[in-house]
């Protein structure tokens, strides 16, 4: 299968295309052909070697890549849920391995791709989904009836923050700049939001 490696760190030159050998899944994972894959910070931080907790030089040669979305082409022995054919997304372990034709992933750490996304919007959405998810759920014990400000909720993990926020029957206070905050209460949600348009300056900065 051909990957994107990288052999050593630096910026995106470092960056190589290559052919890889392929092996089964083991019982409790799936092969799945990459449709798409995620640009995260993460990646490039990677890339540069800047990170060492998920890769260091000892870890080289790497494939890249967290954020996959694709169809589920082989499973193995003991895999229940999945079958052949089916789309899929996933946040690939150690943060590795999803800048390829396929990769090899252990199936509890699927998601079915909800039917109104394409393969690219579904590969978007595990890493910022998940951080959004364990900030709010796992280590924020959100709750109905829970008051929560986001800021920055129209980044990546922010506007995954506010959904989840409202889906739990929180009262959302998010901060946005300029034309982003149209992403997170505009047109579609003025009815059940208000929004206020503010700009505060301090030592003679903008925030």
């Amino acid at each position: 299968m051909r990957a994107m490696t990288i052999a050593r760190f630096g910026g995106a030159d470092a960056l190589e295309c290559r052919l890889l050998s392929e092996s089964p899944p083991a019982d409790n994972e799936v092969v799945l052909r990459v449709m798409a894959a995620g640009v995260n910070p993460v990646d490039r931080k990677m890339r540069e070697g800047i990170m060492p907790q998920f890769l260091d030089a000892d870890g080289l040669p790497a494939v890249l890549g967290c954020d996959v979305a694709g169809v589920v082409e082989a499973v193995g022995s003991g895999v229940r849920g999945w079958s052949i054919g089916d789309q899929c997304m996933a946040m690939t372990p150690d943060h590795q391995g999803g800048y390829a034709d396929r990769v090899t992933i252990g199936s509890d750490l699927l998601a079915p791709i909800p039917p109104t996304l394409v393969f690219t919007e579904a590969a978007a959405m595990p890493l910022a989904g998940l951080t959004a998810w364990q900030g709010l759920v796992t280590h924020g014990a959100l709750r109905r009836g829970s008051r929560v400000l986001i800021h920055a909720a129209a980044g990546g993990v922010g506007h995954f923050a506010v959904q989840i926020a409202r889906a739990a029957g929180a009262t959302v206070f998010a901060t946005a700049s300029g034309f982003a905050s149209w992403l997170c209460c505009g047109p579609r949600g003025r009815s059940r939001h208000r929004l206020q348009d503010r700009t505060v300056r301090r030592h003679g900065g903008r925030y």
